[in-house]
């Protein structure tokens, strides 16, 4: 095959027309075209850091909208279906990533569970990081969430590490904030990257001790902004990353969003485009080809470097995206899953009053941490109920791995004035977490989700609507486009409900991430992540 197109080619930073050869899915040659050509080719982009589980489908579906965005190769962590099924669920990401072209480099997660305080379907020890790292899908250990573990050299965080430095693979870090001496022991335990930066000053000291930061520009967190800078004085240490997308985010595009915001705010053409491959290629050792003679031949043509259109997607010189067509075959998953509960009754969620004075957690709307409030309670018959007048609603969370009984709180933010809202995505752990304005409403979605073996849904006072998720109770078998309408649809209908909140599912997700303060939900009770311990749900007076 023969390309007439002008190449932007990162590694010697020019632009010229060029004449492409490629056979046997490798650049077999490249020269200069003596003759006027139209269009662009460059290298396809990279997402140096992905939860594929986030965009609620599984690989194969993810590929086919990533080819649309002109990204040809990802580096995932699949530290959500890890929390769910242990070595299982990571083994069927590979399995299904089988069935597409997309250049996929598969982490081990370090840290499964993500906390002793809640209850998680597995657990991935020191022995079980050695043996998942010997699959040649995998290449990297995954975020080191555990940052005091490493600090203070836990003997099986520090175990999973040595097996990564053995096997000759990066280790992923996750140490928001972490800084100064912490910063220097993190680092020196040969942690190379960090998604987690939320200012300019904390990327630099953490560049300046070695390691590379991903610019995140997900559904939740977004720090392009704030880090973007860094990719004037350090184009080799910068990468882009999604982390978690959401599929309504999703269909409207991928790491081609980042590469059109730093241009189009005035950044170098080739320092952005080698953030969006070339650097997260190097670190992972990942095999994707970036334009050189012998490379395989993973491109995109674009209509042009101001405005990135992408017009095709090629993938070892075939194409996955063409004429405004995916190409890559769809396949229905099997469903592997772990719902072991049976339904509850609302008996099982009412709250005795025991104090004057609630704790309660205050969600802030586009944040993952929260605040603390403490109110007086409504109480009706000794019990304590929500109070929608002041957006007082309880929250529940529900160990599906096992029959126990609901640990329930109360909630500021949401300002749902009827009905209720459930999901069994629930960061990390994926437990059953429901917020609503009355014990039927919520028992009515939380039935409605462990019925169908995980969902995201919603309770109007009339019915249940929701979106199953039957892969590990957080993926649908379907495609991103049919999750994205489900999920734009759902939250369309809760802001009927009232509620104020951009994204409420999303935000009703992290509420049970525990390492994220100050207050969350864990299955086990009310948790202070600034303490980090459980924590009364009724104030006591020397508080």
């Amino acid at each position: 095959m023969l390309l007439y197109k002008n190449l932007i080619d990162i590694h010697n930073r020019e632009m010229y027309p060029a004449r492409i050869e490629i056979r046997q899915g490798r650049i077999s040659g490249i020269s200069p075209a003596h003759q006027p050509v139209k269009g662009y080719i460059l290298p396809g982009f990279i997402d140096a850091h992905v939860h594929i589980e986030s965009t609620m489908v599984a690989p194969v579906a993810f590929s086919r909208e990533a080819a649309r965005h002109g990204t040809t190769g990802i580096v995932s962590d699949p530290h959500e279906i890890a929390n769910v099924l242990g070595a299982e669920g990571v083994e069927f990401m590979v399995n299904n990533a089988k069935n597409t072209p997309l250049k996929i480099v598969f982490g081990v997660p370090s840290c499964v569970p993500a906390t002793p305080f809640e209850s998680s379907g597995a657990s991935i020890d020191a022995e079980a990081v050695k043996k998942l790292l010997q699959m040649p899908e995998i290449g990297y250990l995954s975020e080191m969430m555990n940052y005091p573990g490493v600090v203070y050299q836990d003997e099986q965080v520090m175990q999973k590490i040595e097996a990564a430095h053995q096997q000759g693979v990066p280790v992923d870090g996750h140490a928001p904030g972490v800084m100064g001496e912490e910063l220097v022991k993190y680092a020196g335990a040969g942690i190379t990257t960090d998604h987690e930066c939320f200012t300019y000053e904390e990327a630099v000291e953490k560049i300046g001790q070695g390691m590379h930061i991903l610019i995140r520009e997900g559904s939740g967190a977004k720090n392009f902004n704030a880090l973007i800078p860094l990719l004037r004085n350090y184009p080799d240490k910068v990468m882009f990353c999604t982390d978690d997308l959401h599929p309504d985010d999703m269909v409207h595009g991928h790491i081609n969003l980042l590469v059109k915001k730093a241009i189009s705010a005035g950044y170098d053409l080739f320092d952005t485009l080698r953030a969006a491959s070339l650097n997260a290629i190097r670190h992972y050792s990942m095999d994707v080809g970036t334009l050189r003679v012998g490379d395989p031949a993973d491109f995109i043509l674009v209509d042009s470097p101001e405005h990135f259109q992408v017009e095709a997607t090629y993938i070892n010189g075939e194409p996955v995206y063409l004429d405004g067509k995916v190409t890559i075959p769809e396949i229905v998953p099997s469903a592997v899953n772990k719902f072991l509960i049976g339904e509850i009754r609302a008996t099982s969620i009412r709250v005795q009053q025991e104090g004057d004075l609630l704790r309660v957690i205050q969600a802030i709307d586009g944040e993952l941490i929260t605040r603390e409030k403490v109110v007086a309670p409504r109480i009706e018959n000794e019990f304590v109920v929500s109070d929608t007048t002041n957006d007082i609603l309880k929250i529940v969370v529900v160990n599906r791995y096992t029959t126990a009984p609901p640990a329930v709180g109360f909630i500021h933010g949401f300002g749902l004035t009827k009905g209720a809202l459930v999901s069994s995505i629930a960061h990390d752990s994926h437990n059953i977490i429901c917020v609503g304005t009355d014990d039927a409403s919520i028992t009515e979605t939380i039935n409605w989700v462990i019925r169908n073996k995980g969902g995201i849904a919603l309770y109007d006072g009339e019915k249940v609507r929701g979106l199953p998720l039957e892969i590990a109770g957080i993926m649908s078998s379907g495609s991103v486009a049919y999750a994205a309408g489900k999920y734009k649809d759902l939250s369309e209908a809760a802001s009927a409900l009232g509620t104020r909140l951009k994204a409420p599912f999303m935000t009703l997700a992290f509420m049970a991430l525990l390492v994220i303060p100050d207050l969350k939900m864990s299955d086990k009770g009310l948790f202070d992540g600034r303490t980090f311990s459980f924590t009364p749900l009724f104030v006591t007076e020397n508080e």
